[in-house]
Formats: structure tokens, sequence, C-alpha cells
């Protein structure tokens, strides 16, 4: 498995990422929040998480839900994913949104989601008066079939 050093700064208190596992392919980030945030039914918030990165040129972070958050309480990330460019260098905040039927109360240092490093390509858009025809054509939603 590769790695790719991103350096960060930390807000005193707020935690470095940290994978789950040998082989996760996200690292979760922690609130940074000093008191408990409630998240009512049907409301987003952003929740800050006391880290700046410096992303290495050619890539971007992904901010990603956690799953047990998820399927737990209907907790996800509100943008996913959620693109952090090479260039920007502010606090890292996330945006959940509550899902599910309860209020979820997010606590000081709780693992609200994870972050992916990832390569980018950017392209080179440009205009045609015509496009190459497919067997798909322009069908939309739903059109590849129902299985």
């Amino acid at each position: 498995m590769k790695e790719k050093d991103v350096p960060i700064k930390l807000e005193e208190g707020a935690e470095l990422p940290t994978y789950g596992s040998k082989e996760a392919a996200g690292a979760d980030i922690r609130a940074f929040i000093t008191q408990d945030i409630i998240v009512n039914p049907g409301e987003s918030r952003l929740i800050p998480t006391g880290i700046r990165m410096e992303i290495p040129k050619g890539f971007e972070i992904q901010v990603r839900p956690r799953s047990g958050l998820a399927l737990k309480n209907g907790v996800t990330v509100l943008n996913t994913p959620g693109t952090i460019d090479s260039d920007y260098r502010g606090e890292v905040g996330v945006i959940l949104i509550n899902h599910g039927k309860e209020p979820f109360t997010i606590t000081p240092k709780m693992r609200i989601a994870q972050i992916v490093l990832a390569p980018i390509i950017q392209a080179r858009y440009r205009e045609e008066k015509v496009l190459q025809s497919t067997e798909r054509g322009e069908g939309g939603f739903g059109h590849t079939g129902t299985h």
C-alpha cells in the first residue's frame, strides 16, 4: 500500500486523523468541540475538526460518512463526498445531517467522518457540435434496465 505525507496543523487539543485498521481506506476525523451539539431530525450542522492540512498538489481529500453513524443513527455527511482542494489551508469542517427520527448528540472528540486522500486529474473541457453516438444514446435515469 502506498503512503503520501500530508502535513497537518492541529488546534490545541485536536487529534490527528487515524485509521481504524491496517488496510482502511479512510482515516477517522473527530469533532473538535467543547460541548455536546444536538442535531435534530432534518437538521444539518457544520462541525469543526481543529485540523488544517497541506494537501499535496495533484491530490484532494474526500470527506465521507462513517457507515456506523449512517446505519445506526441516520447521520451522514451532507455533501458526500466533500472535496478539500490542495490549495485550501483553512480548518476542515464537516457538514453532518440527521436523516434519523431522533435527535443525535455529537460529543467532544467523537469520530464524525472519514477522509480519503485521492489523486485528481483535471479535464480539458472543450465544446463540440456533435458527440459520438453510443448504444445508450440519451437514455437517462433508469434507462439501462431495472435489474
